[in-house]
């Protein structure tokens, strides 16, 4: 049953088309997955094709968890399994509009799977609100804003602890850059709740050092209160406070109650680039 699962969510995630490079034919993805193949068809070249082969040769040195999904269940023996898994890119595909990263039926309903055996966390830098939006499944564990934000299922949520406490963003920051940035043509400036990303897929090359500028001058007026960041093909404005998705991750295995033990699997798994 845990083995199934899994093999499910990996087929989902494998379709995004970024794990399998055009010199990896069928039979080695069956093998990869423990199948046992049953059609002739199935050792022909799948055509998930990677085109980046700097990132194929990086993934040789950094092999995916995914890429290795027997050795990677037989690490889960005797233990408590917890899934972590990002959006974009993981669960949907890197598009060029943000808005329309949309969740396969497919891949909800092995993630639906899977959350209903084992605590699974979707964490973000997008809104907690949006990914749910995206995701729309009760099961999971949600952390948005680069994990500022946390929501899960009503009957496992740890007791609110101050500690954790964050602000969300000041709006007189968020109003000011969208006026600013707003004659780059291309430029969309996204609202994270506690954070705030602009994307620039859209905009020309000529005009990518005026929009830094711009974002750089407006951060600027925030000194130690909010720091730049990048991503792919977004910039991303957060607070200045120790925390990311790393620390998100290490808050929900203590509100599961896995802080102290080591009975979990760490298993990295790496997104789609």
């Amino acid at each position: 049953m845990v083995t199934e699962n899994f093999r499910k969510l990996y087929m989902a995630i494998g379709l995004q088309k970024w794990l399998y490079g055009p010199q990896v034919d069928g039979s080695i993805l069956n093998q990869r997955l423990g199948v046992e193949p049953s059609d002739p068809n199935d050792g022909k070249p799948n055509g998930l094709g990677l085109a980046d082969a700097t990132y194929i040769s990086w993934l040789e040195k950094h092999p995916s968890a995914l890429t290795s999904f027997v050795p990677l269940m037989s690490e889960t023996k005797g233990k408590q399994i917890v899934v972590f898994l990002d959006y974009d890119g993981t669960l949907s595909p890197i598009v060029s509009d943000p808005d329309r990263a949309f969740m396969s039926d497919p891949m909800r309903s092995a993630v639906r799977e899977v959350a209903r055996h084992f605590p699974t966390a979707i964490i973000s830098g997008r809104s907690r609100g949006k990914v749910y939006d995206f995701v729309k499944l009760d099961e999971v564990y949600y952390a948005g804003s680069h994990g500022m934000d946390i929501m899960g299922p009503p009957l496992h949520v740890k007791s609110y602890d101050g500690k954790y406490q964050i602000n969300t963003l000041d709006d007189k920051l968020l109003q000011e850059l969208r006026e600013r940035t707003c004659g780059i043509p291309g430029t969309l400036v996204e609202d994270n709740r506690f954070c705030i990303s602009v994307h620039y897929r859209h905009v020309l090359d000529q005009d990518y050092g005026m929009l830094e500028d711009i974002i750089r001058d407006v951060v600027s007026e925030y000194p130690n209160i909010f720091h730049l960041t990048r991503g792919k093909k977004v910039l991303e404005i957060r607070p200045s406070i120790k925390w990311n998705k790393g620390d998100a991750l290490v808050y929900l295995l203590d509100t599961l109650g896995f802080s102290d033990s080591t009975n979990v699997p760490f298993l990295p798994r790496r997104r789609q680039n």
